[in-house]
């Protein structure tokens, strides 16, 4: 265990300048990063002293603290309070964009006792991050946070780099999704947790499990099960980060996608320099495949297909990213191939070889930083941003792929 004391040089504020450091926060703590009470740098002044920390007096209410973290990767983030209510924390709160950064989403506060509650998979880069505790509900005591390293960030050891020039294309990496049981770990791992994933998506993303993801009949089945595992939701992400990532070329998806509300089905890359949440939008994310239930006929399964790119200079959070869409007839029962063209001049989407989609915004690296890596993804998420309010009468979900292919010039 490598418990780590924050040490606080900064004024505090009045509210809990006077606390004094509780019994409960001299036990063994098994994890790896801990802030107790005494860590607090400042609040919103409706933070007071209570007999084991601090509670809040008003419904919306703030502590601001730091963490140095010395190794990145994926933590499990776990607040130790009573109360009713919620609590949710806010990473580099100082950033320079006026961004919100949420990487647990809603914790549920809801015990008589000093408990643990918290989310999996937390992403935290190496250095000192300036974050908040956010509490929403009267009353909430809060005696400490810690967080937990789930695994290490995965560096991606080879780029594959494809010839732009020529008349023709040859392929040179996929995923054909043969046999039985497990994806192909030469080429996949996982995204594992229930932090948020940056658009309050309520699902469980597992690590290799068969009922989240498996191949099944020469596809690719990514499945989202409803009240699984003690969660809401479960699903599988699977990303080909720490084991290859591609500059420029062909990429194809062929997939059926499910036409419930609230399901999103995405094919698409994030850049290679993503580490945390502070990383995107300038790592940029290629969106090839992205459907959402509710824009899906329940009768005929025709829907839209969405393809776009997010930089810092264009991204959906701003409301200036560049995309389009794409109706595509029956999107559930058929498969249909989704499909970018990625050259230094810019990046093109076709639906079936049809095309539809450009972005060539090319003058500096805040509009283009697709002259850098980018892995591949293949996710299931349920609700959030884009995906919208849930059917309640939604059960288990399929996302299903027959292969995805890159190829190059020749």
């Amino acid at each position: 265990m490598n418990r780590l004391k924050i040490c606080m040089a900064l004024v505090l504020s009045a509210a809990i300048v006077a606390c004094e450091p509780a019994k409960k926060t001299e036990e063994v703590i098994d994890a790896d990063l801990v802030v107790q009470v005494e860590d607090f740098v400042a609040s919103n002044g409706s933070i007071e002293k209570s007999e084991n920390g601090v509670v809040n007096t008003s419904g919306d209410s703030w502590i601001t603290f730091e963490l140095e973290v010395k190794e990145p990767g994926r933590y499990k983030t776990e607040v130790l309070s009573k109360g009713a209510g919620t609590a949710w924390v806010e990473d580099y709160h100082d950033n320079p964009d006026g961004r919100t950064y949420n990487i647990t989403g809603a914790i549920e506060v809801a015990s008589t006792d000093y408990a643990l509650a918290g989310k999996d998979g937390s992403p935290l880069n190496t250095g000192v991050h300036k974050m908040k505790l956010h509490l929403i509900g009267n009353g909430i005591e809060v005696d400490r946070l810690q967080f937990t390293k789930m695994r290490d960030h995965e560096f991606t050891p080879e780029t594959l780099t494809q010839n732009y020039e020529g008349d023709d294309w040859e392929l040179v990496w996929s995923d054909e999704f043969e046999g039985e049981g497990a994806p192909d770990q030469s080429k996949w791992t996982y995204d594992v947790g229930n932090w948020g994933w940056g658009n309050n998506e309520p699902q469980y993303y597992t690590d290799n499990r068969r009922e989240n993801a498996r191949l099944e009949d020469g596809n690719l089945i990514i499945e989202a099960r409803k009240n699984d595992m003690g969660q809401d939701w479960t699903s599988a992400r699977l990303t080909t980060r720490g084991k290859v990532s591609f500059l420029y070329g062909k990429i194809e998806f062929r997939a059926k996608v499910p036409a419930t509300d609230g399901t999103w089905a995405a094919g698409w890359f994030l850049g290679d320099e993503y580490r945390d949440e502070l990383s995107w939008p300038y790592c940029g994310e290629i969106d090839v495949l992205e459907c959402v239930g509710s824009e899906i006929d329940d009768v005929t399964g025709d829907g839209i297909n969405h393809a776009s790119c997010h930089t810092r200079t264009y991204y959906f959070k701003e409301g200036t990213h560049i995309t389009a869409v794409k109706d595509v007839k029956d999107m559930v029962n058929e498969f249909h191939n989704y499909t970018i063209e990625w050259t230094p001049e810019g990046i093109t989407a076709f639906l079936d070889g049809k095309e539809y989609y450009t972005y060539d915004k090319t003058k500096d690296e805040l509009e283009w930083p697709f002259n850098k890596p980018q892995n591949l993804i293949v996710n299931l998420a349920m609700g959030g941003g884009m995906g919208g309010a849930i059917d309640p009468a939604a059960d288990n979900e399929q996302f299903i792929l027959d292969y995805v292919r890159v190829y190059e010039r020749k």
